[in-house]
């Protein structure tokens, strides 16, 4: 195994910075991409969402860094990052990625958005062949241990929700809901899920505004609500009493100058901004002004936290599947590391049996069935009973940490190589005739 893993989330980051360091959806294919190009990486994928930015490798040597590849793709000095990243390595990495998966590490422990979102990651990284082999192994799993999280325990059947606290949130500003306007600006789908329990709790109507005027078409139908041309977003964003906004713009859409004109036409009746996005898409400042509320996703997850404390007994049983798996997968790898091994060397055998036979032949003369057989039996006992040690010695290493020490010195040992093993070991065994011709 040689996994590494390199990010950001909520717990390590605060929104401004995550959102210096979030890949938005266009740009992901091509930064895979990107990432699996690099010299150091065999195979790798990143997960960009509003929580966390992570950048996730199967890496071809153990001596890689990922920040390498940060330094480059970003083209900035991670001095200014570093008290915010973390990294994980080999089983660090692989329990880190099973407990994403299984939504342990979110903001709101349980909520299923991540899986999805990881499989986006995943399919996004496939898609442009950066995820192949060991990668894929791993993610594969991390999807059934998420499954077997979400049916062996209850850790995810709380109603607790960004979307149901962002509910919470403004209610306390208006008192209820009934008869409110909701605006969605950018059609995603945590946007989509907070207008669903907005609307569940008494809101009026819904207005989309997206960049793409058919996506809004669609998610305003799904409403009975209204689409809005995005050119048309500050003549109509009065009508909100309260806006959700996901966008994946790189800078803000919401300023201050636009608040004020906002609270001017609406004769300062309070307006409440649930700002999901990152990188963010209201001006802080806007907070400033009298009858505006701004919350982005580091205010909700505040506001989350007063709400887990049941969880935590659930989620304890969950840590407990996540942990045996992790054991688990780290086994079937290993056992998977010694079998190409395994076949090179009886190859490499089995060369030098049959060069052997073909080498003598001719001094045996003329050879019966039952003679035929005999030396064929003879000489396959011998090379059996040779490899017994070192295939007995690499099944039961498969079961240990130092595993690869061991595969590395039976390769050396019998002349293996990692690259063309049939033909190095062709190679091997002929070689070794020859010395015996020449004795």
């Amino acid at each position: 195994m040689r996994f590494q893993l390199i990010g950001v989330n909520h717990k390590t980051a605060p929104v401004e910075v995550r959102e210096r360091l979030a890949i938005p959806e266009s740009r992901l294919p091509d930064a895979c991409k990107k990432l699996a190009e690099h010299p150091s990486v065999a195979e790798g994928m990143i997960v960009s969402t509003c929580n966390r930015v992570e950048f996730i490798a199967n890496m071809r040597n153990g001596t890689g860094d990922l920040r390498e590849f940060l330094r480059e793709y970003f083209e900035t000095d991670l001095s200014q990052f570093e008290t915010h990243l973390y990294e994980f390595r080999e089983d660090e990495a692989v329990r880190h990625i099973f407990r994403v998966a299984a939504s342990l590490d979110s903001m709101v422990v349980g909520e299923p958005q991540i899986l999805g979102q990881v499989k986006e990651a995943y399919a996004t990284a496939r898609a442009v062949g950066a995820v192949r082999a060991q990668l894929d192994q791993l993610l594969t799993r991390a999807f059934a241990v998420a499954k077997r999280v979400r049916t062996e325990t209850a850790v995810g059947s709380s109603s607790v929700s960004i979307a149901s606290v962002a509910v919470e949130l403004a209610e306390k500003i208006f008192g209820n809901l009934h008869g409110k306007n909701v605006y969605l600006v950018g059609a995603g789908k945590m946007s989509e899920l907070a207008a669903r329990h907005l609307l569940a709790h008494g809101a009026a109507s819904l207005f989309v505004a997206n960049r793409t005027y058919d996506r809004a078409i669609r998610l305003a139908q799904k409403f009975d609500g209204q689409a809005i041309e995005f050119s048309r977003l500050y003549d109509t964003c009065d009508r909100a009493d309260i806006v959700i906004t996901s966008t994946g713009s790189p800078h803000f859409i919401f300023r201050r100058e636009h608040g004020e004109k906002l609270m001017a036409l609406r004769k300062n009746k309070p307006m409440f901004f649930i700002d999901i996005a990152v990188p963010r898409d209201v001006d802080p400042e806007m907070n400033k002004l009298d009858g505006l509320f701004v919350y982005d996703i580091d205010d909700l997850q505040q506001a989350v936290s007063s709400h887990v404390a049941d969880r935590k007994k659930e989620a304890e049983k969950a840590e407990a599947i996540v942990n045996g798996e992790v054991d688990k997968f780290h086994a079937r790898l290993q056992t998977l590391d010694v079998v190409p091994t395994i076949v090179s060397l009886q190859d490499h055998l089995e060369t030098i049996r049959q060069a052997e036979i073909d080498r003598v032949r001719g001094r045996l003369g003329t050879m019966t069935t039952d003679q035929e057989l005999a030396v064929e039996a003879l000489t396959r006992g011998i090379v059996n009973k040779i490899m017994h040690t070192p295939i007995s010695t690499l099944k039961t290493a498969a079961r240990d940490p130092e595993s690869t020490t061991v595969i590395e010195l039976v390769r050396r040992l019998f002349n293996l190589h990692e690259d063309g093993d049939k033909a190095s070991a062709s190679k091997s065994g002929r070689g070794n005739s020859d010395k015996g011709n020449q004795n």
